[in-house]
């Protein structure tokens, strides 16, 4: 139980942080929606901060960490500090010369990317060439961002979860409020001035989420020193399991990528193309993106060094039970919040973005695209947790198999459903995919748990209809006494509390093991929690 009970106390630190962060980028984004709102300067904005964003999902949020944790784990555990402090530093430098040049190219070939993602900015005056401007100024966000996910990795690999998951906070706050200083200078200067001044702040952020890190970091004993020893065993395991890690973390991104590609060329009635499908997916993945670190991203964190242990030390038996336990955890934080997003969505992005240029028409829309992607939140979620334990087993031709064929699936998928369904099949497109993929995924790990994750599952379906049910009539009773405003944020301030607490009981009539477990981790953990003395580095943990 010990095991369990330390893993629980390391998903809660870094669910609290990665609630910090959460609230923290939902602010950003109001705040974004309500300058710029679902219109052409966004669409721009979202493409350019997504070419970036896909080789970091890549480097750092995917292969970088998956393939550097068990490694650095494994050195830390078996020949000491000196020499995990050595890895750490070749593989550092590594990054700083190969990520440093994929960010020049990327600047320099700036155009021909855009034209590739979404051609359908071509069509439309000064779209393309506003894209093309804000994809170089947010490229060397790549490097900084990468460089703070090795440092992430290091810190939880010697079981510090708090600082690095807080440093996603200190970009959210440091990208917003440098976007809005420079606003107000370059403003004045260009029509363009108030997008670029963010695009200048989303590097800005970059930059403070990896010097937040860096104090740890020292520490800890582990500050950067300049090495460059390409024939360390561990540094050639690490690169040796990106490269084919490199495509198995790659799906959700390029599929999320592909999708863009045919929203930009959405059209009207009258044959024009639409201004808006991108900032709609946009604005509801971000969304999504809410329970997925809270609850997908929080247990992967906290699991990944577990089971890496348990890899090195060759319990395999206790590597079962934990990524079982995990998974457990997951389906039962997962599936109510799928539920929550489908049914209050509309009422929640109305309520927190339906302000200066976000319109009603611009909440209906991204409501639908986030009611197709909470479709596959569990998916998400579960290949977060599922494909790093593939590396922990020196294994990454399996994920990447997988991931080569989901993208080929959602890419046939998504051309048909958005014939049909518009910009929320692009959105069911990738739901789907992401399912299958956790199954696949899950399947060739042997299933383990099976029994126990199955029943699970059902009882956890059960409650969550229930949930569903009491949000559906709290939800119209509120719209049947109110409109407009009032009406949106008297749903989110009653059907939300109103299902957590239905889900709640629900659980517990059905026994849910998981709830129980949660409950009991949650207050041993609290009541056994040291009291850190002033000056403590860990206070700060």
């Amino acid at each position: 139980m010990a095991h369990k009970h330390a893993f629980y106390r390391a998903a809660g630190v870094v669910s609290a942080a990665v609630l910090s962060s959460r609230i923290t980028g939902l602010m950003r984004e109001i705040v974004m929606a309500r300058l710029f709102g679902a219109g052409e300067a966004y669409d721009a904005f979202l493409l350019a901060v997504r070419i970036p964003n896909l080789t970091r999902n890549l480097f750092a949020e995917g292969a970088l960490s998956s393939a550097f944790v068990p490694a650095f784990t494994h050195s830390l555990a078996t020949k000491g500090r000196s020499a995990a402090a050595a890895l750490s530093n070749s593989v550092a430098t590594a990054l700083l010369l190969i990520v440093g040049a994929v960010c020049g190219l990327g600047m320099i070939f700036a155009p021909q990317m855009v034209r590739l993602l979404a051609p359908g900015f071509a069509l439309v005056p000064g779209k393309f060439e506003l894209a093309v401007l804000l994809t170089r100024i947010m490229f060397p966000f790549l490097l900084l961002v990468t460089l703070a996910a090795q440092a992430m990795g290091v810190l939880n690999a010697c079981g510090r979860f708090g600082v690095p998951a807080l440093a996603s906070t200190f970009f959210n706050i440091g990208s917003v409020a440098i976007g809005l200083a420079l606003g107000f200078t370059l403003g004045r200067a260009s029509g363009n001035g108030p997008i670029v001044s963010m695009a200048c702040g989303v590097v800005g952020g970059g930059a403070l989420q990896l010097l937040w890190q860096a104090p740890s970091l020292w520490r800890e004993g582990f500050a950067y020193r300049p090495r460059v020893d390409l024939r360390d065993p561990g540094v050639r395991r690490i690169f040796a399991l990106m490269i084919p890690a490199l495509v198995g973390n790659a799906a959700l991104q390029v599929n999320i990528t592909v999708n863009t590609r045919l929203a930009s060329g959405l059209t009207d009635a009258a044959g024009h193309v639409v201004n808006g499908p991108v900032s709609w997916l946009g604005y509801a993945f971000r969304f999504m993106q809410f329970p997925l670190g809270l609850f997908g991203v929080a247990i992967a964190t906290a699991t990944l060094p577990s089971i890496s242990r348990s890899v090195s030390g060759a319990r395999m038996e206790e590597f079962r039970s934990t990524l079982a336990h995990s998974l457990g955890t997951l389906l039962l934080l997962t599936i109510p919040s799928s539920v929550g997003l489908a049914l209050l969505g509309e009422s929640i992005i109305g309520a927190l973005f339906g302000w200066g240029r976000f319109t009603a028409y611009d909440a209906h829309q991204t409501a639908v695209a986030l009611a197709c992607y909470s479709v596959g939140l569990t998916g998400y979620a579960a290949v977060k947790l599922l494909a790093p334990a593939y590396y922990a087993l020196n294994d990454a031709r399996t994920p990447m198999l997988v991931s080569v064929l989901s993208v080929a699936v959602n890419y046939a998928a998504a051309s048909r459903l958005v014939e049909r369904f518009g910009h929320g099949g692009l959105a069911l497109a990738t739901s789907a995919v992401a399912l299958a993929g956790a199954a696949v995924l899950y399947t060739f790990l042997g299933a383990p748990g099976l029994r126990h994750l199955a029943s699970s599952t059902l009882r956890i379906g059960g409650a969550s209809a229930v949930m569903g049910a009491a949000c559906l009539l709290s939800s119209r009773g509120v719209h049947a006494l109110a409109s407009g405003k009032l009406a949106q944020l008297a749903d989110v301030a009653i059907s939300i509390p109103l299902g957590a607490a239905v889900f709640y009981a629900a659980a517990r009539a059905f026994r849910l093991d998981e709830v129980q477990a949660l409950k009991n981790a949650c207050y041993t953990a609290i009541r056994n929690a040291p009291r850190p003395e002033v000056g403590d580095p860990s206070a700060r943990n």
